[in-house]
């Protein structure tokens, strides 16, 4: 059960009284709305695309916007873990905290949740030339 009263505390830096309600917008008298982990590792990878640092390599494949992420989900909060390639010469520390902020954005603006936490794992750095190279072009060494 969630109180809806304020509740009070005081900061020891400050000295001064902080006023914050303890409520959530999926539990209330009248039910509880459970969003599901697939839910909030969709948002999270549309989310993550829009800053363009998932990519799908494989041409012709339908997208998987959950690939590269992980979640966890609670009743209250979700923390969600990226995987991603990062192209090469952006500023690692930029990009990842370019995604920190629209995933938990989108999440926190879509499903009511607390982001906890979003880790960022680049597994690797991509070339544009990489996926330049046609099939039909490439020399064979047995014919």
């Amino acid at each position: 059960m969630t109180s809806t009263q304020p509740v009070t505390t005081a900061t020891a830096t400050t000295g001064k009284d902080v006023t914050s309600v303890t409520s959530s917008t999926l539990v209330s008298s009248q039910g509880k709305t459970t969003i599901a982990d697939t839910v909030v590792s969709k948002i999270a990878g549309i989310a993550a695309r829009v800053v363009g640092a998932l990519r799908e390599r494989i041409p012709g494949a339908n997208v998987n916007h959950s690939q590269g992420v992980s979640v966890e989900v609670g009743e209250k909060q979700a923390a969600v873990d990226l995987d991603i390639v990062a192209e090469y010469g952006v500023s690692i520390a930029d990009l990842a905290t370019g995604l920190r902020r629209n995933v938990i954005t989108a999440i926190e603006r879509m499903t009511g949740l607390e982001v906890t936490e979003v880790n960022v794992t680049v597994h690797d750095i991509h070339l544009a030339g990489d996926d330049d190279v046609d099939s039909d072009d490439a020399v064979t060494r047995v014919q």
